[in-house]
């Protein structure tokens, strides 16, 4: 999905805590992205498909002009599959405009998987920064046990604070690995804590029971890791935690409590006081001024658990960005759109549920906006959110909903 593409950035399919908001302020990666017009266009008219034209869209994709990128992604989206493969798969190889190779690659992996894999085998380790971005995210979804001895030796050499996370997810994939593992438990406690975070995170979407004692380690200690490494803890749900996670309740800071209540709720499975305790805290920190942490940490711990395919925890987030007003829309957005990348079906069955469904995407579509540098993630959500129209029956509402999340993120 090509959005306006500013300098805020999220790693491939990474849960990004709305509290590293300001991290995303930096310089993009080395491949910079076109500057985004101020206006959108109207969904083009179909065209029919030819090689020339898939070819010159290919070309459209590195253009300044936002409409102009949008128009070119929509229609290779649309072209027939032995078109735009081939095409797209040079591109992505060969491209005089390294943005474009990006792009192409990215609209690549929305064909599928083995359409995609010799490609990403291939341009992992790719010079590109923006390339090597997808590579590794891609890998993170679709492990490829020949790579590892190269992803680990990666792990020496890349210094990309938009690439590592990616590799890092990458890499803990293979948690059943020795090789994996021996790579992935020592940066729990070496090296910057932004690096450290994205590893702390990425061993706890993948349950990395091995790490356990080395998160909890660090979920014991004030500082910036301390909130990364509670939640990690609940995305593992060993139940041996709760009692270190019942003292942090009793002694910990107000800002970690939320962190603290979603570990519980996904050890336990015991939700509702937790969720209530969540709930209310939204709903305190948005109104009250001084509260940005506490706000972006309740949003995140929120989404961790919608992600975990906990229902309530998304309404409530829906609920609460209805009638908020910046900063804390923004906040609440971009926890909604981390969840529509890392779980489609339950953002879809969200959206079926919603009576204010406009309203609703339109908040999905601030989050994406301000995600507008996750392009892998959002292609991600689009083949799911396709393949759900597909397989719906006609005038059903979930093909409904399929078609309007299309038409509002412009897919």
């Amino acid at each position: 999905m090509t959005r306006r593409l500013g300098g805020v950035f999220v790693m491939g399919l990474v849960v990004l805590a709305p509290a590293r908001i300001g991290l995303l302020a930096g310089a993009p990666p080395q491949t910079a992205a076109p500057r985004a017009s101020a206006t959108r266009a109207e969904t083009p008219a179909p065209q029919a498909a030819t090689a020339e034209a898939v070819n010159a869209a290919i070309d459209q994709l590195g253009v300044f002009d936002l409409d102009a990128r949008t128009r070119a992604s929509r229609a290779l989206r649309r072209a027939p599959a032995e078109l735009a493969v081939p095409a797209l798969s040079r591109a992505a190889r060969s491209h005089k405009d390294s943005y474009v190779r990006y792009r192409a690659l990215v609209l690549l992996t929305g064909f599928g998987d083995a359409q995609a894999a010799p490609v990403i085998r291939e341009l992992a380790g790719d010079r590109d920064d923006r390339v090597r971005l997808v590579a590794y995210s891609w890998l993170g979804l679709h492990p490829d046990r020949s790579l590892l001895p190269k992803l680990v030796s990666a792990l020496t050499t890349e210094r990309s604070e938009f690439v590592r996370p990616a590799l890092t997810r990458a890499v803990a994939a293979y948690g059943d690995d020795p090789d994996a593992r021996a790579a992935m438990l020592p940066l729990v406690t070496r090296g910057a804590d932004l690096f450290r975070s994205a590893v702390i995170e990425a061993l706890g979407d993948y349950h990395a029971t091995y790490a356990l004692a080395a998160i909890g380690d660090v979920a014991k200690l004030d500082g910036p890791l301390q909130d990364e490494a509670v939640l990690a803890l609940g995305k593992i749900g060993d139940a041996t935690t709760l009692g270190a996670l019942s003292a942090l309740q009793k002694s910990g800071p107000d800002d970690l409590q939320p962190s603290i209540a979603a570990s519980v709720c996904l050890i336990t499975r015991s939700c509702a006081t937790q969720e209530d305790y969540l709930k209310r805290t939204l709903a305190f920190a948005s109104a009250r001024d001084g509260s940005a942490t506490l706000l972006s940490r309740v949003a995140h711990a929120l989404a961790s658990l919608a992600i975990a395919d906990r229902q309530p925890p998304l309404e409530t987030l829906f609920d609460a960005g209805a009638t908020a007003t910046d900063p804390a829309r923004s906040v609440i957005a971009v926890s909604v759109g981390t969840v529509a990348l890392r779980n489609p079906s339950v953002m879809l069955a969200a959206l079926e549920a919603r009576a204010d469904r406009t309203a609703a995407l339109n908040l999905l579509r601030e989050g994406f906006d301000l995600l507008s540098e996750e392009d892998f993630g959002q292609e991600h959500f689009f083949v799911a959110v396709r393949e759900a129209a597909a397989s719906a029956p006609e005038g059903s509402k979930r093909r409904q909903v399929a078609s309007a999340i299309i038409d509002a993120l412009e897919f």
